[in-house]
Formats: C-alpha cells, sequence, structure tokens
C-alpha cells in the first residue's frame, strides 16, 4: 500500500513511517521541515510542504492508497493562539478533502485526549471515569478546539463520501515506553492530574494508524489510544478521590489502571497498547 504520510518529520509521523516500511508498505514523507538528522528510512520519498497548500496536498497525494494526517502543531502557548488553532482545522481539512477528491477512501488522522478538554483546561471537567468516546467536550483553548473541530471535520467529509473509512486517533503524551513517561511525575507534579496520568507509546501509536487503513467498518471514527496503566505507581481510585472525588466511577479503576477506555480500538482495529 502506497500511503501518504503528512507531519511524516515529526515523531509519531517517523514511527509510522518506520513501521509501514517494516509491514512492506511504501510511505511518502509530507513536512514542511525536512526529517532530523539520523533519521531511519531516509530514502523514503519527501515532499516538503506546508499543509495550507491544497493544491500541493493533491499532488502528494496523488497516486497513494491511503493518507495518514500527523501534521499539525501539537500544543498550544508556543504560538499565538489563532496559529494554532488554524493551522491545525486548516490542515485537517485540507488532507481530507483532498483525499476525498482523489478517491482516496483510507484515511487517519491524529486528534487528541484533549479534543475533550483536558491538559490545557484551567481546569478540566470529567463526566465519568473512565473516559470513553461518548464523552462529551469541554474544551477551551485553541489546540484542544481544533482537535474538536478536526473530528468534526471527518463526520462532515464521511458523511458526504460514504465510501471513506475516517479514523481520528485520541493519542496522549506520545513518548517511547511508560518508564520515559513516569520519569516525568516529579518535575510535572499535580499538573499531572489534568492530564489523568495517561501517555502512548510510539509503537502503539504507529501500529493504531496502520491498522485503521483495513479496518471494517465505514464512515468515521473516534478512538482512544492509551497506554492501560498510568504513569505512576499510586492506586488510580486513590488519585480519583484526591483530584476529581465528585466524579462517577463507572468503570474498573483498579491498581494503577488507566483513566481511558481504549476498547473501542479493540473492538473495532484488533488494537492493544504495547506493555
Amino acid at each position: 500500500m502506497r500511503i501518504a504520510v503528512t507531519g511524516g518529520s515529526g515523531g509519531v509521523g517517523r514511527a509510522i513511517i518506520d513501521m509501514a516500511v517494516a509491514q512492506g508498505h511504501s510511505p511518502v514523507r509530507i513536512d514542511r521541515a525536512a526529517p532530523p538528522e539520523g533519521t531511519a528510512n531516509l530514502d523514503v520519498p519527501f515532499v516538503q510542504l506546508d499543509l495550507s497548500d491544497y493544491d500541493g496536498l493533491l499532488d502528494a497525494f496523488r497516486g497513494c492508497d491511503a493518507v495518514i494526517h500527523m501534521g499539525a502543531i501539537p500544543a498550544p502557548g508556543h504560538l499565538p493562539d489563532h496559529v494554532v488553532h488554524n493551522n491545525n482545522v486548516v490542515g485537517s481539512y485540507n488532507a481530507l478533502r483532498a483525499a476525498a477528491e482523489l478517491g482516496i477512501t483510507r484515511v487517519c488522522q491524529a486528534s487528541s485526549v484533549n479534543a475533550i478538554g483536558a491538559a490545557y483546561s484551567r481546569w478540566p471537567r470529567y463526566d465519568y471515569f473512565p473516559l470513553d468516546e461518548a464523552h462529551p467536550t469541554y474544551n477551551e483553548d485553541p489546540y484542544s478546539l481544533s482537535k474538536w473541530i478536526c473530528e468534526l471535520q471527518a463526520d462532515s467529509i464521511a458523511r458526504r463520501y460514504e465510501d471513506m473509512t475516517i479514523a481520528s486517533m485520541r493519542f496522549h503524551w506520545v513518548v517511547p515506553d511508560r518508564a520515559t513517561a513516569a520519569q516525568y511525575n516529579n518535575r510535572i507534579g499535580e499538573a499531572l492530574a489534568k492530564h489523568l496520568w495517561g501517555y502512548t507509546r510510539f509503537d502503539s501509536a504507529a501500529r493504531a494508524c496502520l491498522a485503521s487503513l483495513s479496518a471494517g467498518y465505514k464512515g468515521h471514527e473516534v478512538f482512544y489510544l492509551i497506554g492501560p496503566e498510568t504513569t505512576t505507581d499510586q492506586a488510580s481510585l486513590e488519585l480519583a478521590q484526591r483530584y476529581f472525588p465528585d466524579v462517577p466511577i463507572r468503570g474498573d479503576l483498579s491498581g494503577n489502571r488507566s483513566f481511558f477506555d481504549c476498547s473501542k480500538a479493540e473492538r473495532l482495529l484488533g488494537w492493544k497498547h504495547d506493555e
């Protein structure tokens, strides 16, 4: 399968390209920045492109069988709010619409756990734990809003182009492994409560994206893709009681189980996070 990967020079994009090559696919790396020195698979075709360039995306996607759209500003605060929001929303729409125009029916795009309002809120609102894809949004920052809109755009495109299969991936703090995430517990301190102590491994994120390209559903689906355990060894129920005492517990938070329910990804993608 020939796969266009936007954001292919970024961390998740590089992981996807490496795994795609290992699986026998032919990826195309698309990014406005060249891949950093030392990047594996530098022989993969590279298209230097800003995602606001719709005609350029059409040319880059032409001849591809699928699109994995990872290109985005990954957090608020480093650039003006309007830049973060507009970059992510326009990039997502252009990628989805260009794929549809070319008849590419398999698309995967990066969303975020923050689509519902979480780490970048003044203080997040959660209606229940563990979180699933039915939870409403209470986003209030430009990045989280942009991810929610990206998902709504995918809904719209899937309604108009009924043969398309689109997956929006709600990743969280993508790192090499749990140990890497855990070492930041003391540095970030209580701010981790807003994140719900979650993380996603690079290899798990890449595997989910590639799995979505052969999923058996039609239309657009959103997926949580989070590690099965938190980044701390403190009991999850104790954390919930300390930081979110009024939030109902609707599922299993025994031990240090994750605050995110990823069973939908297991059911529709055959995916489980690496241990």
